[in-house]
């Protein structure tokens, strides 16, 4: 994929589909590396599925017979130096799949970020009764995003109407333009 975003856009959908009600999402930008994690609470993955997740030809889809996000995003990270680890469990209590990819920003193949505002409008538009948790840490700063805090002020309004979409966009977009001052 050309950015991040739309990487961070496909895994998330794939915890949407594995039943999660919460899908963390963590960008952590510490000097040259980013550390890109996504956590959720959903069904999980048993070992076998673990370990062939990363492998293009492997699939749990019916409607085709390749799955390209993991692999594209471990091939991205290792391209530039980095690693992609995913960790799932299916026990009944803590269950859940978290994959963590690290990127050396400095590399010549390190992907752009892209447009994490409109991936993460996207998210909640197209499932506004999931819980989102974002937050990219950028140094001492923080863009930081809790569906279930708005879910509280709104009490009962739903997140994919038009002037709550618009709110949240302009909420993250302002946060992001201070710590770009």
């Amino acid at each position: 994929m050309k950015e991040l975003s739309l990487n961070l856009l496909d895994i998330v959908e794939n915890s949407v589909k594995a039943g999660a009600t919460l899908t963390e999402m963590l960008l952590e930008q510490v000097g040259g590396a980013l550390t890109f994690t996504v956590r959720d609470n959903g069904c999980g993955m048993d070992e076998e599925t673990v370990r062939r997740v990363t492998d293009p030809f492997y699939t749990t889809r019916t409607t085709r017979a390749v799955g390209l996000g993991l692999p594209l995003l471990k091939l991205e990270a290792e391209q530039t130096g980095g690693t992609l680890t995913v960790q799932s469990d299916t026990d009944p209590v803590h269950h859940g799949t978290t994959v963590t990819a690290v990127f050396h920003t400095d590399h010549i193949d390190c992907p752009p970020l892209g447009d994490v505002v409109a991936s993460l409008i996207t998210l909640i538009q197209g499932h506004p009764d999931t819980d989102f948790l974002f937050t990219h840490r950028l140094g001492e700063q923080e863009v930081k995003l809790d569906t279930r805090e708005l879910r509280e002020v709104l009490q009962g309004v739903p997140l994919d109407s038009y002037e709550v979409l618009q709110w949240i966009e302009g909420y993250l977009r302002e946060q992001y333009q201070s710590i770009n001052q």
